[in-house]
């Protein structure tokens, strides 16, 4: 029975890393194929090749997940299973919701917000000093440093470029763009692949099968990277149209500075000493803001961008409030 569990505990995080490829597939090829910089469906391709190249270049953001956010060590095999589950069920509803309705909420969040959820439900110890310090506290910093920091570097980028004809640089921008949006991708699938291998590893310790002081074990890091790739590649067209167009009209310059100043900030939390799970869709979004700032302040839809951070806002209580009730509802009937 708990084999079982455990399985079927796996495969569900495997599905929430599928549709956080697909939630999240627009955070790193938005910008380039609104752009036109790159077709759609080769944008997909390197996005799914980079998130899975991504994926395997460190575990220190998936250690986070395993081991910081909830303490299910005490727990009998066969509890701390269906509270890695009902926190599963509680990330993928919400991803699914925002998706639907095409808001790129985060789906770092969502997870966080499930385990948050179950652990109180179930009473088990929430480290809540480890949840301000390495989610609450990046979650408010990284928008507001993408939204500055692409800022002034389009700015910059304009002042080197003031007397440059428009059309010439523009092509070259585009082309640029196929680096930054590999870049992106990239640090795309080191922050978000690497949540599912611990959210896996948190499943398999609950199971018995693996110590907390055990390293991940290489099949999972292939695993989980398979699956954000998968999803990447199947695409997520509803959030794209929104953070490619429905934001504001992107040119090839402000697409490749939103991409390049995105992937700096995902790969400066995971390689930080708090090895921080930042979410690439509050980063990607900030920083297109940033850049349609420099246009004038009204060139950036403010209405789609309120909306956006309402379900930014949502994202962790809502999830939580999901995986409680899935807690509430299962764990009687799987005890």
């Amino acid at each position: 029975m708990e084999l079982a569990l455990v399985i079927t505990v796996v495969l569900i995080a495997l599905s929430f890393d599928y549709t956080n490829g697909f939630h999240d597939a627009a955070n790193a090829i938005a910008t380039s194929v609104s752009t036109r910089a790159l077709t759609p469906r080769a944008a997909l391709l390197m996005a799914a090749t980079f998130n899975l190249l991504g994926a395997m270049l460190g575990t220190h953001v998936a250690t986070t997940i395993a081991h910081s956010i909830v303490d299910i060590q005490d727990q009998n095999p066969h509890s701390g299973l269906v509270i890695v589950l009902c926190a599963l069920l509680g990330a993928i509803a919400w991803n699914l919701i925002t998706w639907w309705f095409g808001l790129p909420s985060s789906s770092t969040h969502a997870l966080i917000g499930g385990l948050t959820g179950v652990g109180l439900a179930s009473g088990i110890t929430v480290y809540w000093n480890a949840i301000v310090e390495k989610v609450v506290l990046p979650m408010i910093l990284s928008p507001i440093l993408g939204f500055s920091l692409a800022f002034v570097v389009m700015v910059a980028v304009m002042w080197l470029f003031r007397n440059a004809r428009p059309g010439p640089t523009q092509r070259k921008f585009r082309i640029a763009q196929t680096a930054s949006a590999a870049a992106m991708a990239l640090g795309h699938g080191l922050q978000d692949a690497q949540k599912t291998m611990g959210i896996i590893m948190l499943a398999l310790i609950a199971g018995g099968h693996y110590s907390k002081d055990d390293a991940i074990p290489w099949w999972v890091k292939i695993a989980a990277a398979s699956a954000i790739s998968l999803g990447t590649y199947s695409g997520g067209w509803r959030i794209m149209r929104t953070l490619g167009r429905r934001i504001i009209e992107l040119d090839p310059a402000r697409g490749f500075v939103a991409e390049s100043v995105s992937a700096v900030v995902l790969f400066v939390n995971a390689y930080s000493p708090l090895h921080a799970p930042v979410s690439t869709t509050h980063t990607i979004t900030s920083a297109i803001m940033g850049v349609g700032a420099t246009k004038r302040l009204s060139a950036v839809r403010w209405g789609v961008a309120k909306n956006i951070g309402l379900a930014w806002v949502l994202t962790i209580p809502a999830a939580a409030l999901v995986g409680a009730v899935c807690f509430w509802i299962l764990h009687p009937i799987l005890a």
